[in-house]
């Protein structure tokens, strides 16, 4: 079984950053396929970022295009986010999810989870 544990939530002003870290252990973190998820308040759960096992491919959603950045350090067998010029939309409690083989923006097709960071933009 394939553990995460996520870090690095908080309180941030509109425009700032904040790096989110997902430490994983139990698995072949070299073969899984990593993803960042989050969940708005009241809204269901989005697709916000992912890398591939080697780190050469990411994907992200349009709202995280040009200012967030996903990577990874297989020898430390974590992962990160890279959020910056944060607004209002971006709160949520952001969660890290693997899973081997293919890269899929689906959440139900991930059966590895972190129990989930907080992150609040205040304007």
């Amino acid at each position: 079984q394939v553990q995460l544990v996520e870090s690095g939530g908080g309180l941030v002003q509109a425009g700032g950053s904040l790096r989110l870290s997902c430490a994983a252990s139990g698995g072949t973190f070299s073969r899984l396929v990593m993803t960042w998820f989050r969940q708005p308040p009241g809204k269901e759960r989005e697709f916000v970022a992912a890398v591939s096992w080697g780190g050469g491919r990411t994907v992200y959603s349009e709202s995280a295009k040009g200012r967030f950045v996903i990577s990874r350090d297989n020898a430390e067998d974590t992962m990160y986010l890279q959020m910056n010029s944060l607004n209002r939309e971006d709160t949520a409690v952001y969660y890290c999810a693997a899973r081997y083989f293919d890269l899929v923006r689906d959440a139900g097709e991930y059966e590895f989870w972190g129990q989930g960071t907080q992150v609040t933009v205040s304007s």
